[in-house]
């Protein structure tokens, strides 16, 4: 009997053993563990959350869950969303998101779903929900030039939504794409923009040259009038000392060598010093 009983505790050892699964959870990571058939209202409808470390279970009777909690970043495929003149712009955003380690159960409990499939699921409509949102406030030629303010509008929408479900938004960027009509419309005003620069350049290019031109004629005219001053100063007092000479020259020529009878008041006869 003894024997007997021995023998089906192993057996019942055995079997419990075989029916005993064990895993790990990573320490950045948090274990759920699934009670497949419990309502109890205490462990919100079968819901227990795990240690990390070893994990035995039942998989009969229960399944393991593990949520990282670590920076989770996901690039998502490009969204289409119409601005508030109905223009269609391209949104490629990029997200770095993290799960609140104490809203787990909380995630788990709501959605029964992985974290990658939340992400494609509830995280990925909260994005364009919020792109969608903001994207209606905004005209096209306000949104593209004021593209910082929109993406930070968007942010805060995002957080919003994505914090009361127990996910921190730790980044958030994107790319906008404007409709092809508009960047040409875009392309040919920043060209006329830096076309009318240039010209304005040369504008200002052209006026500097004139004024060294300016400045160069006058300092030229200048310098000129200053030599010609000279020179006419020059020829005035030449011509002075020429005449004053061609006098006397002229009184010699007249003179027939004879003295005068009288003599100046100075003792000297005209043009000629007697000493």
């Amino acid at each position: 009997m003894k024997i007997k009983t021995h023998v089906l505790g192993i057996g019942a050892s055995l079997m419990a053993l075989a029916l005993t699964n064990c895993t790990t959870i990573d320490s950045g990571s948090v274990g759920i563990r699934f009670l497949k058939w419990s309502s109890d209202t205490d462990r919100q409808g079968g819901v227990v959350e795990t240690c990390n470390g070893w994990v035995w279970y039942n998989p009969i009777t229960q399944d393991i869950f593990e949520y990282p909690v670590y920076v989770q970043r996901k690039t998502y495929e490009p969204f289409a969303v119409n601005a508030k003149d109905a223009s269609t712009f391209t949104m490629d955003p990029t997200i770095a998101y993290r799960l609140d380690r104490d809203k787990a159960t909380q995630v788990f409990t709501k959605y029964r779903k992985s974290l990658w499939e939340i992400e494609e699921g509830y995280i990925r409509t909260c994005i364009y929900e919020a792109y969608r949102t903001c994207a209606n406030q905004y005209t096209s030629d306000y949104l593209m030039a004021n593209r910082g303010e929109f993406e930070s509008e968007v942010r805060k929408r995002l957080e919003q939504s994505l914090s009361s479900e127990g996910f921190i938004v730790e980044e958030f960027t994107s790319q906008i794409t404007p409709p092809s009509s508009l960047a040409q419309a875009i392309n040919a005003k920043n060209e006329a923009v830096q076309n009318a620069l240039k010209a304005e350049n040369k504008v200002k290019e052209a006026q500097a040259e004139a004024q060294i031109e300016i400045a160069k004629a006058e300092g030229e005219a200048k310098a000129l009038k200053i030599k010609g001053d000279g020179e006419a100063y020059y020829n005035r007092v030449v011509a002075e000392s020429l005449n004053k000479l061609l006098v006397e020259q002229y009184a010699v020529e007249k003179w027939d060598g004879k003295l005068p009878e009288y003599m100046t008041s100075g003792g000297e006869a005209p043009f000629i010093h007697v000493k």
